[in-house]
């Protein structure tokens, strides 16, 4: 991916080592209703060519608003022409009588990333629609791409050796996600929310740079100021090309 866009408005600098962005977990593109950035796939690509994320994990947003099955497809579809991003699957989990075969639909294709949007569709840890659908992800050696509160959804994930990436953890909540980490090693969190003059750091002092991944919210936030934290942040370089990379390609290993 071209990490800037040449052009005179955009007339970006070449991102230092310390700036460049493997991968980023968290994109999404097309309509999301009562927000002003819905944007196309175009767009999206776009905006990101003048970030320095040079890849990342996206899907279409028809399928957790509207049509898990359509929505896959297009993501399938869409995607295909894309070598910047890789795909990412959903299922609804408030019908997770059709989850079996989404994720067998998944599975053929390749996927690995199965996002859950549990606050969309109303999802509890404790529903049986959503441990069914955390089960089947799981006997397929999924990666979960997770919304919510991890003091929530975190402790029932527990023990069952998954790989998760919560999407949606807050500075203020950062203490109780590490005390979920030290005893599982596949938990991680993105950058996104992670906002404290220290929390990087912390996180990396206390369970390792294993436990994050950079994530953007594309569309819906800016860039900028999550990739200059990380830029900043009071770690090593090979921290920081851990989060910013490593880590990712790992779990696509």
């Amino acid at each position: 991916m071209t990490p800037h866009d040449p052009s005179p408005a955009h007339a970006w600098l070449e991102p230092t080592p310390q700036e460049q962005i493997g991968w980023d977990v968290d994109v999404l593109y097309g309509p999301w209703p009562r927000h002003h950035r819905d944007l196309g796939l175009a767009e999206i690509r776009a905006h990101l060519r003048r970030s320095p994320v040079e890849n990342a994990l996206a899907l279409s947003t028809r399928g957790p608003l509207f049509d898990d099955a359509a929505g896959n497809a297009e993501t399938l579809r869409d995607l295909a022409g894309c070598p910047e991003l890789l795909p990412v699957g959903t299922v609804d989990v408030r019908d997770a009588l059709t989850a079996e075969e989404r994720l067998d639909e998944l599975t053929a294709a390749g996927v690995r990333f199965l996002r859950l949007f549990t606050v969309e569709q109303a999802a509890e840890p404790g529903f049986p629609g959503y441990r069914r659908v955390v089960r089947l992800a799981l006997d397929r050696g999924m990666v979960l791409l997770h919304d919510g509160d991890p003091r929530r959804f975190g402790p029932p994930l527990t023990g069952l050796g998954a790989d998760v990436v919560f999407l949606d953890l807050h500075a203020y909540l950062l203490a109780d996600f590490l005390l979920l980490a030290r005893e599982e090693p596949g938990f991680r969190v993105t950058t996104r929310m992670l906002s404290g003059p220290d929390s990087i750091e912390r996180v990396v002092e206390h369970v390792g740079p294993r436990h994050l991944v950079f994530g953007s919210r594309t569309p819906f936030m800016d860039i900028s100021p999550q990739t200059l934290r990380l830029r900043y942040a009071d770690i090593s370089d090979d921290d920081r090309a851990a989060i910013a990379t490593k880590n990712v390609e790992e779990l696509l290993a």
